[in-house]
C-alpha cells in the first residue's frame, strides 16, 4: 500500500470506496456527515484542506484518507477527516495516515492537532488516546457535546 497526497481526481474513487463500505461519511472520527461523499463533495474537501493524504491498495483503490487544515492563527490544526475502510481496520492504515499528517504539521511548525469525538463513540476516544491525544474539554457540535482532544504533532510521526 502507498500513502500519497490526495488529488482532486481521487474523489470518485474515494466516494466509491466509502460507498462500497456502506458508510455515509469519511468523517468516521466525529460520527457526523459533515462531508458530502459525492465525488464533488470529496473533491472540494480535499482541495480546500492544507493537508490531504490518501492510502491506496494497487488492487482495491483507496483504503483510507486523512484531511487536516490549520486554524487561522497558524499554530494549531484540526483533523477534519480520518477514514479507514472497515476491511482494513487494525492494519496500521490510520497509524500511517496520522504519521503523515504529523510530519506535515511539524514541517509547518504547527504545535497541536485537534480532533473532536462525539459522546457515543468511546472507541474513537480510545483510539485518539492510544495515539497520544489528550482531552482538552468539550464543545457543542451537531451531535451534542463532543470531546475535544489534542496531540503534539511530533508524537504522531
Amino acid at each position: 500500500m502507498d500513502v500519497r497526497a490526495a488529488r482532486p481526481d481521487d474523489a470518485e474513487d474515494l466516494r466509491t470506496a466509502v460507498s462500497r463500505a456502506r458508510e455515509e461519511t469519511v468523517f468516521d472520527d466525529i460520527g457526523a456527515p459533515l462531508l458530502d461523499v459525492s465525488a464533488a463533495g470529496v473533491r472540494e474537501a480535499a482541495a480546500e484542506a492544507e493537508w490531504s493524504f490518501l492510502m491506496e491498495d494497487v488492487e482495491e483503490g483507496p483504503v483510507g484518507i486523512a484531511i487536516a487544515h490549520p486554524d487561522q492563527g497558524g499554530t494549531e490544526a484540526e483533523l477534519l477527516a480520518l477514514w479507514v475502510h472497515p476491511n482494513r481496520a487494525g492494519e496500521g492504515v490510520a497509524d500511517e495516515l496520522l504519521s503523515r499528517v504529523g510530519d506535515a504539521l511539524v514541517d509547518r511548525d504547527i504545535e497541536a492537532l485537534r480532533a473532536t469525538v462525539p459522546p457515543d463513540r468511546p472507541s474513537a476516544e480510545e483510539f485518539f488516546s492510544a495515539h497520544g491525544f489528550t482531552r482538552r474539554g468539550t464543545r457543542r457540535g451537531p451531535a451534542g457535546d463532543e470531546t475535544v482532544v489534542v496531540a503534539d504533532p511530533h508524537t504522531l510521526t
